[in-house]
């Protein structure tokens, strides 16, 4: 298995791999592959990395752009993340969120937010202080790490894709 860019063959690879892995999960809305096309389709796929396991998409993580209410720039949202269902808890997750914010940093990026759950993104680095918002969201779940900078502070505006996908659930 590696790990490599998203290629132009496989936009119906991550879809279907998204979508096996968010269809067990309670809070999904099964808008997630929807979400990535969109963002893919607008021009917000900032980085789109695949684990490729002898030709066969195993995982997908998506980076894109976010705004922060002060006007911090240079942050990016990580999501969605999924691993097929029989290939979790292997360590792909991990793999793919470190080298996307390898990739994040040699951007030049400020730091990477993203919605989930504090007690497994707190293992990679992420943290919450309360002090990023999104809608009604509670704000523990709410994370960021900081590359360079100040930790930031405010609401969170994300990608058209993702406001987009809240509107048709």
């Amino acid at each position: 298995m590696f790990i490599r860019k998203e290629a132009p063959g496989d936009a119906d690879a991550i879809r279907s791999l998204t979508e096996a892995a968010f269809a067990p999960v309670p809070y999904s809305n099964g808008s997630e592959g929807r979400i990535i096309d969109q963002l893919r389709t607008d021009g917000d796929l900032a980085i789109s990395l695949v684990m490729d396991d002898d030709g066969t998409v195993v995982g997908h993580i998506a980076f894109s752009p976010i705004k922060i209410e002060g006007g911090e720039d240079k942050w990016y949202c990580l999501g969605p993340i999924s691993v097929a269902p029989g290939k979790q808890r292997q360590g792909i997750g991990k793999a793919l969120i470190g080298e996307g914010l390898r990739r994040l940093r040699a951007l030049g990026a400020n730091g990477c937010t993203l919605v989930g759950d504090p007690a497994y993104y707190g293992r990679l680095g992420f943290r919450s202080d309360g002090r990023l918002r999104y809608k009604s969201l509670n704000p523990s779940l709410i994370q960021r790490m900081v590359f360079q900078g100040v930790p930031p502070k405010g609401n969170l505006t994300h990608a058209d894709a993702f406001e987009h996908a809240l509107e048709d659930s």
